[in-house]
């Protein structure tokens, strides 16, 4: 008997699913780390003459915090949906959310003041909470949500274009490299 002809393979259950991890999306995360880069590098440097070490250690600090921020990950598997941060960071950033399939009830669009459009989840409860639009691999993001809950993704899109975090990241490498010469040429001067 093949395995198509076997009954027993077609009404087996389905073994549970590996949870989906999807981070925020690279180009989103990279920027912003290099954003927060390029605006206080220069500030040990330039700061008073006593608080040169103090400065570098609160850049520290603030891109150990930027870091924490920009690991928000969403979960998916076949019991639910969850956003949070990793087990590293989540004991200072305790926001986040979890949601069971079951609990989904449908989306609510809703504009933006930059022309964009966010959606929010509405579930059992009358509630709703934010669908992350930030994540790696979106369309299988998307593409799981639809699949577990039903509902029809096919209009969402990203919260912003590509195109706005590429032109961000190229002014922000031109930042970081106007400084780095700068910081060069200032000792000279």
């Amino acid at each position: 008997m093949t395995p198509d002809q076997d009954p027993a393979i077609h009404q087996a259950p389905l073994a549970d699913q590996a949870p989906t991890i999807h981070p925020m999306a690279p180009l989103i995360r990279l920027t912003l780390l290099g954003l927060y880069l390029a605006l206080v590098l220069p500030l040990p440097p330039l700061a008073p003459e006593g608080l040169h070490l103090a400065m570098a250690v609160l850049v520290a600090v603030g891109l150990l915090l930027v870091l924490a921020v920009t690991s928000e990950q969403v979960e998916l598997d076949d019991q639910g949906l969850r956003v949070g941060h990793p087990a590293w960071c989540r004991w200072l950033l305790r926001r986040g959310w979890s949601l069971q399939w079951s609990q989904v009830r449908g989306l609510t669009p809703v504009a933006t003041s930059q022309g964009g459009r966010v959606y929010y989840v509405r579930n059992t409860k009358g509630a709703a909470t934010l669908l992350p639009q930030r994540v790696a691999a979106f369309e299988d993001f998307l593409a799981r949500f639809s699949r577990q809950t039903g509902l029809d993704t096919s209009s969402i899109g990203r919260i912003s274009p590509a195109w706005t975090y590429q032109l961000l990241a190229a002014l922000v490498v031109v930042l970081l490299i106007s400084e780095a010469i700068a910081l060069t040429v200032r000792p000279l001067a």
